[in-house]
């Protein structure tokens, strides 16, 4: 890729190839495996140096390791973003992103069609730091911008809604963002770059729990957070990034680093205090599996599309909230954000409620019971007992969950004998 420099690879091409060179000491094409907890310094005065953050280098593999860092340039080169920093998990990635953007008394304004786990940090986690929080209908942007206060300093939802399949505006919400001067972060986990990149309609900040469909087969947790690099950090509401750092030595961060200078702020301060760090092992890993996300993508999404529409025909399904059915009114938006179709997990309600739905999954052959999306294998899950138990009865309603509701993470099997599974599971 190097004797190329002014070629415009493709998606499939750079998700093979982003971050990653044949390894110079050995010629290995494939990215080693740095199991290494520190490294060796050159003299004192670069280990200074790089402590300082005067000069770029490996130090520890808390903040940063080679094999990490080429999933984290692969990722953001396939979001379009300026760079990527890693962490043990997707929940860990955007809770390191709200303490480094929010201080006491500032204010989140997110959706209220997100994950159970999401909804619960936003809602537990942020009250601990003394922020406010307010849920929006992700399907109205005016509702976000009259829920916008003073203190508001960022937007958060999902590109596709964990379970309820809700597809944001991204285009329409980052504007309101804007015309308050603060970040969209967008959690694009179930669209991966590969159906969406929010960066391309205004997002300014992408985070995804890789252990989905990055990762694929259901083998290693991780989470990763991308920066546009677009935001201007010091416009007046974002002090702990552009003012002098008491935790760095009085580092201005965005005076310093510049488009970095949010990334910076994440790894050298909050992932070096929290320390949820990604493993190599698992970083191999989810490199390994981004190689095949556009092959297992295709197959994912024409299967999900096919299972939901033979539920969609069932007499004893109440609904189905697969985006392309629940949006046939507004196709228009599907086609604008995800044009190579709308991902492979969704919900379908049962009737009979929530006996029916346990007793449906007691059922299934194939799929299965477990709580995880984006595997290979079909998956299946029961939110209102499981993913999203902590929720109250007004909860699950506004995140679009029913007692009956069941929650399909479609893979990549014959499409016959996924259906084959539900037709004996509804018999």
């Amino acid at each position: 890729m190097t004797d190329l420099p002014d070629r415009q690879f493709g998606f499939r091409t750079r998700a093979l190839h982003a971050g990653a060179r044949p390894e110079p000491e050995t010629g290995a094409r494939a990215v080693p495996i740095f199991q290494t907890s520190s490294y060796v310094f050159e003299d004192p005065e670069s280990a200074a140096a790089y402590f300082n953050l005067q000069e770029y280098g490996n130090t520890y593999s808390r903040i940063m390791n080679p094999t990490v860092a080429a999933f984290e340039e692969r990722i953001a080169n396939l979001e379009g973003g300026v760079g990527g920093v890693a962490f043990a998990s997707g929940l860990a990635a955007q809770s390191a992103t709200f303490f480094t953007l929010l201080s006491p008394g500032d204010h989140v304004v997110a959706s209220r069609a997100l994950y159970g786990g999401s909804i619960t940090q936003l809602k537990h986690l942020l009250k601990k730091l003394s922020v406010e929080l307010t849920f929006v209908d992700p399907d109205d942007p005016d509702e976000w911008d009259r829920a916008t206060t003073e203190q508001t300093r960022l937007f958060f939802g999902e590109t596709i809604g964990n379970p309820g399949g809700n597809v944001m505006d991204i285009e329409r919400i980052a504007e309101v963002a804007h015309n308050h001067s603060i970040p969209l972060v967008m959690d694009n986990t179930f669209a991966t770059p590969y159906l969406c990149r929010p960066i391309e309609w205004g997002a300014d900040i992408v985070i995804h729990s890789a252990t989905k469909f990055l990762g694929g087969h259901g083998t290693s947790i991780g989470g990763v957070v991308i920066d546009s690099g677009d935001f201007d950090w010091s416009n007046g509401k974002f002090a702990v990034i552009a003012e002098p750092s008491d935790a760095y030595h009085g580092l201005a961060f965005h005076e310093t680093f510049g488009m970095y200078g949010f990334l910076m702020k994440l790894r050298s301060e909050t992932l070096r205090d929290l320390g949820g760090c990604m493993s190599p092992f698992n970083a191999f890993l989810f490199l390994q599996g981004i190689e095949t996300l556009p092959l297992r993508m295709d197959r994912h999404v024409s299967n999900a599309l096919g299972v939901a529409t033979w539920l969609d025909a069932r007499s004893d399904v109440i609904s189905v909230s697969h985006p392309a059915l629940h949006y046939r009114e507004n196709a228009a938006l599907l086609e604008k954000y995800l044009p190579k179709g709308a991902g492979a997990v969704f919900c379908f309600e049962l009737a009979g409620g929530r006996g029916a739905g346990q007793n449906f999954i007691r059922n299934v052959q194939l799929f299965s019971h477990l709580a995880n999306v984006g595997d290979a294998k079909s998956l299946i899950i029961h939110p209102a007992s499981t993913t999203h138990r902590q929720l109250n009865n007004d909860e699950l309603q506004a995140a679009g969950i029913a007692p009956g509701t069941i929650r399909l993470s479609i893979g990549i099997e014959d499409i016959d004998d996924l259906q084959w599974d539900l037709e004996q599971a509804f018999a």
